[in-house]
């Protein structure tokens, strides 16, 4: 757990630190599929500004996951350019100033995992290989990558028990 002690850091109002850590994001799972991140231990920057009622934090680094693609399961290294805010105001005059990775008692930020925890949030919903990847063929299993489409047309003989239904004119 990396975590970093604000209130040791004795900020006057306005006034600011810039911090640097090795975080162990550890392996993302998404969609059934494990994401292991290259390295494992990645360098995240932290701006902390004090502000009046509170603190305001800045994160951001560079992330490599290595994992499958999602439709065709070939290696899909995915980079990403990880940004994150959070503020935190223990006021208690807005619950939305309230960080959920700052403790009050000890004032310390989480910060391996506001990193792990923002890292998610800027994987894309799908990971690919490449954008047009036409992924397994759901007959057979095959890549259709380079593959011939005329190898792949399991499905063009019609089951007998819907052959009658060729026969209707429906608007044709």
């Amino acid at each position: 757990m990396t975590t970093l002690d604000l209130y040791s850091l004795n900020l006057s109002h306005g006034e600011g630190r810039r911090f640097t850590f090795g975080v162990a994001i550890g392996p993302v799972e998404l969609g059934g599929q494990t994401y292991q991140p290259s390295p494992e231990t990645q360098q995240v920057r932290i701006a902390v500004s004090r502000m009046s009622s509170g603190f305001a934090f800045h994160l951001d680094f560079e992330l490599r996951l290595e994992g499958p693609c999602v439709r065709c399961l070939d290696p899909a290294p995915v980079d990403l350019a990880v940004e994150a805010r959070e503020a935190h105001s223990p006021s208690g005059i807005d619950e939305e100033f309230l960080s959920p990775y700052v403790d009050d008692e000890t004032g310390d930020l989480d910060v391996g995992r506001w990193a792990r925890d923002a890292a998610v949030l800027a994987l894309p919903s799908q990971i690919l290989c490449g954008p047009e990847c036409p992924g397994l063929c759901p007959t057979c299993g095959e890549s259709l990558k380079g593959a011939d489409p005329a190898d792949h047309r399991h499905g063009e003989e019609i089951d007998p028990r819907w052959a009658k239904l060729s026969e209707l004119d429906i608007g044709k």
